[in-house]
């Protein structure tokens, strides 16, 4: 009999900490109800004691979802107490606790002479900490994780030490992470099998593990638990997170479907719905995904190949080992035109996992036939661009009202734009190199800010002339990045849209105070 093997998703938390991915609450909501849909077990809904918007995310997708919800704490009595305010709504809530455990980290965060002068008396030190701190959380709830952070690199011995004390804690899931992506395969698995013998209290918890992929062994590391023991595997949408990501959500789960002749294990996981998925979570995050990423790229059924065409229009199972329809990516694109109503249009985005309500149904039925009256045809891939960009953000500090731009050959490109910040408008003009450069330079003359521009693209969303252009723009400021989004047809305006919101970011962020020149003047 196949054993289940329990999906926690940790996109809207690990996944968030990916360079410039930050969420707000509603696109954080809308996610988390479309990973509900794919019926994932656990989604771990953030961090709440880092930050306010934090902790209204994790509170508002705890009010509603049914599905097990996790809130991160370090193991301190007021990140507990935090998560646990956060999810105390929730239907099933989890507390999720850590500890630094390996020697590396020890040192590294524990130094101090407080913590012992020895390495020995601050492993004692971490010890009792992780038992208070599982102690404590379960006062709040019966359903306590602890994570050895670091695993991958901790000495078996003292591994096996922590983890024994934190299920006699009470502690019902025990996490092992290869934080740092350090290890290989045979060895991350024979360190499984290693502490099911030495921690004699075992199975008392279920264990589980959450890869990184700094050497590209996250899912191959992920697998090889899951052979030797771990009944849990922490992932993430399209593998996002930090450095260079977690183990792929939608690779341990096809891996499992489609070799399901050599495991013995299964998810609940609706594979119908990785797609769509995947796809929200790339227009929220403003992270592209590779064509030839497994499973999910735009390359994952392309077949280029004389050969390859030949054998797969003879027989699919020439070169495809699993159909697409199998992750939900459909052969035929749903097409809206202007004169497709509202019921139409809300039931498509209900398909494709959004779920507006009347007054943002309102809104993008509005722009969608603006983009309708462009473009004649507007495709799936326009309606996931139109509520990445527009419906689910929180408001933004500033309003592209007016945009002119002079570029050709022997020209020097200039800029003019209007601005609407705090019911005023800004206008400057300025040159640059080459239009997109010019409305940047105006941009940071209206607002008298120069962020580091740390990336920029553009890229076509649909094929085409008429194809619906994003642009994506990621600036730094003190060594902390803070990613914008725009789209449109015109890409000088899709690019205008992301720096604006980019730099919206930055001022939330940061409290920045804008000075109006003294010649602006408001709207009424």
């Amino acid at each position: 009999m196949k054993e289940k093997i329990i999906i926690f998703d940790t996109t809207l938390r690990d996944g968030e900490q990916s360079p410039g991915a930050s969420l707000n609450v509603y696109e954080k909501l809308e996610i988390a109800r479309q990973l509900a849909k794919l019926k994932v077990d656990v989604i771990e809904a953030g961090f709440p004691i880092s930050s306010p918007s934090q902790f209204e995310a994790v509170k508002r997708i705890a009010d509603e979802s049914d599905v097990i919800i996790a809130a991160l704490a370090r193991a301190k009595e007021i990140d507990i107490k935090t998560a646990f305010d956060a999810l105390q709504n929730a239907k099933h809530p989890r507390i999720h606790t850590f500890s630094s455990t390996s020697d590396y980290h020890i040192l590294g965060k524990f130094g101090d002479s407080k913590y012992g002068p020895t390495i020995q008396e601050k492993r004692k030190t971490i010890l009792k900490m992780s038992y208070d701190a599982v102690v404590y959380a379960k006062t709040f709830c019966n359903d306590v994780e602890f994570s050895a952070e670091d695993a991958g690199r901790t000495d078996i011995g003292y591994l096996a030490d922590v983890i024994e004390t934190a299920i006699e804690a009470g502690a019902t899931t025990i996490n092992i992470p290869d934080t740092t992506g350090y290890t290989f395969p045979s060895e991350f698995g024979n360190k499984i099998l290693e502490l099911k013998k030495r921690v004699k209290n075992i199975d008392k918890a279920i264990i589980s593990v959450h890869c990184h992929n700094d050497l590209g062994l996250a899912v191959a590391n992920s697998l090889s638990a899951i052979q030797n023991g771990a009944r849990q595997v922490e992932c993430t949408i399209n593998g996002i997170g930090e450095r260079a990501g977690n183990a792929s959500l939608e690779e341990i789960v096809m891996a499992l479907k489609v070799r399901s002749d050599i495991n013995n294990f299964y998810t609940e996981i609706d594979t119908s719905e990785i797609y769509n998925t995947s796809k929200m979570v790339s227009a929220f995050t403003g992270i592209i995904v590779q064509p030839n990423k497994a499973i999910v790229g735009e390359n994952a059924f392309a077949h280029e190949s004389g050969i390859h065409q030949d054998g797969m229009l003879k027989n699919r199972e020439t070169y495809e080992i699993m159909s697409p329809e199998t992750v939900g990516v459909n052969k035929t694109k749903i097409v809206l035109g202007r004169h497709s109503g509202r019921h139409g249009l809300k039931a498509r985005l209900n398909e494709l996992g959004y779920h507006p309500d009347e007054k943002e149904l309102q809104k993008v039925y509005e722009m969608f036939l603006e983009i309708a009256d462009k473009k004649k045809e507007v495709f799936d891939e326009d309606l996931r661009a139109l509520m990445g960009d527009e419906i689910f953000k929180e408001k933004e500090l500033f309003e592209l009202k007016y945009m002119h731009v002079n570029a050709g050959t022997g020209t020097i490109p200039t800029a003019t734009i209007q601005i609407l910040y705090e019911e005023k408008l800004i206008q400057e003009s300025s040159p640059g190199d080459g239009p997109v450069d010019a409305v940047f330079n105006a941009i940071e003359r209206a607002l008298g800010i120069k962020p580091v521009v740390e990336s920029y693209s553009v890229r076509s969303v649909t094929s085409g002339r008429q194809a619906m252009g994003e642009a994506n723009v990621r600036i730094r400021e003190n060594e902390i990045s803070y990613h914008g989004r725009g789209t449109s047809t015109d890409i000088i305006e899709a690019s205008a849209k992301a720096y604006l919101q980019a730099l919206s970011h930055f001022i939330f962020a940061t409290n920045k105070k804008i000075e109006i020149p003294e010649n602006e003047f408001s709207i009424k």
